[in-house]
């Protein structure tokens, strides 16, 4: 069921003309039923210095955004690869994934999380709000 559900997914996230299956869809459903509103997210504020060595933090804009300028220590996974590339995240330790602003990011994150890694969270703001709101900046 599990790799049922994240085919659905994949095939909803690029935009593909196909319906996920009953499971896929209760199993959305279910998350989004179920996560208040701050479910899922981490503001800039929160990323203080005694926070940040223990966050694992996930770029998902393109390779040429990423080597421009990132916060350091991320690695790059493009928002639309995770799934395919869902072993190269922990299941476990705080996971914070970002794109500029967070809209990338999110649809990576619900992905993620629908998914079943409950340990990742998306950058509300993204990398625009961090550079302008995060009390530590290595």
């Amino acid at each position: 069921m599990r790799a049922m559900l994240i085919a659905a997914l994949a095939a909803c996230l690029v935009a593909l003309p196909v319906r996920a299956d009953e499971d896929a869809i209760e199993a959305m459903q279910g998350y989004m039923e179920f996560a208040p509103y701050d479910a899922g997210i981490i503001v800039p504020e929160q990323l203080t210095e005694d926070v940040f060595p223990d966050i694992l933090f996930i770029d998902t804009r393109d390779a040429e955004q990423f080597s421009a300028e990132t916060i350091p220590g991320a690695v790059n996974i493009e928002w639309r690869e995770v799934l395919g590339r869902i072993d190269e995240i922990p299941d476990d330790g705080k996971v914070v994934v970002f794109c500029n602003t967070g809209s990338l990011s999110a649809q990576a994150a619900f992905a993620l999380r629908v998914a079943g890694r409950e340990n990742v969270v998306v950058l509300q703001t993204g990398l625009i709000g961090w550079k302008q709101n995060a009390p530590y900046r290595p």
